[in-house]
């Protein structure tokens, strides 16, 4: 009797037996969130911050410095505050994450599946945190820049002149400008045909181009015709210039301290029970809000237009 030979093992079958190596789930709309990185943030205890301002006009020590040298006599008076100053009230932004517990016990190896749900609720909350900071109707940065430090662009596209002018909105101590990935492309080809290419700078663990010393920060919720990936290959945006930290009157982020099972800066994670059905609850929650201490401390430039490409071959001016 024959050998009876038997076929070779398929790369289907010996698929089965493999032992995969598996990744954490990944999350793509996840980014650096480097607004939050480089922005100051202040810690509240009662979930309110008063900005007290002084009152635009002449003061004693104007009167003093601008009088005759001959005259002896001392000015008098005293500075004047805003009578209704500017309160900053935290907002909440929370979610709610439900894990069945059976998941939870048997599929758990080797990422625990609850962490995992909590640790990508964790990112989109701080996501959202990061967009509200620059786009709430109540405190964003593009809604409460004054009118006086908004200026337009000459051209459309953001020109390096562009950015000089937006400097002198803000030229005691900016710390950065913020800006569409594509705004920041933009902004290089005009360098690159003017020969001007930017440096780069190395901040809060990253390396960005600059201009003028100051880096262009890169984020997507600056949007681009209302959104963060647009197709389009037009599309206008803003660029801010942003000068942060309260010991320099700038921008600062706000946060409420303390709160309870608190996983990081005013955001908490809160077990909610098992409901009869196993289901395990989990509440987030993160309190934020931002303020701007003196008005010079923000500018915007408007209408910047993303989509100027140029054939270099035929006009490389």
């Amino acid at each position: 009797m024959a050998d009876k030979i038997l076929p070779a093992l398929g790369r289907d079958a010996a698929y089965q037996l493999a032992n995969v190596t598996k990744t954490p789930p990944q999350y793509g709309a996840l980014t650096p969130k480097w607004l939050s990185r480089v922005l100051e943030f202040k810690g509240l205890e009662a979930g309110i911050y008063r900005v007290n301002r002084v009152v635009e006009g002449d003061t004693p020590l104007d009167v003093l410095c601008s009088q005759d040298p001959k005259k002896v006599d001392i000015p008098q008076g005293y500075i004047e505050y805003e009578s209704k100053p500017r309160e900053y009230r935290l907002s909440s932004i929370a979610t709610i994450i439900n894990v069945d517990t059976t998941i939870q016990d048997v599929y758990s190896s080797p990422y625990d599946q609850t962490q995992e749900q909590i640790r990508l609720a964790v990112e989109s909350l701080k996501e959202r945190q990061e967009s509200q900071i620059i786009n709430s109707d109540d405190y964003g940065l593009l809604k409460n820049a004054v009118d006086s430090q908004r200026i337009q662009t000459r051209y459309g596209r953001p020109m390096p002149d562009d950015l000089d002018e937006l400097i002198t909105k803000v030229w005691k101590e900016p710390s950065f400008f913020l800006a569409h990935p594509r705004a920041i492309a933009a902004f290089a080809r005009e360098c690159t045909r003017r020969g001007v290419p930017p440096a780069t700078v190395t901040l809060a663990g990253g390396t960005f181009i600059a201009w003028r010393g100051i880096p262009l920060i890169p984020t997507d919720k600056l949007f681009v015709d209302g959104l963060k990936n647009p197709k389009a290959k037009t599309g206008k945006t803003n660029i801010l210039l942003v000068r942060t930290g309260e010991a320099k009157r700038g921008v600062i982020g706000l946060y409420q301290t303390g709160v309870p099972n608190e996983q990081s800066r005013g955001l908490s994670v809160r077990f909610r029970g098992i409901d009869d059905k196993g289901v395990a609850s989990y509440l987030l929650s993160v309190y934020c809000s931002a303020a701007i201490l003196a008005v010079d401390a923000l500018a915007v430039l408007e209408d910047v237009e993303v989509g100027d490409y140029y054939d270099y071959t035929q006009n490389p001016v």
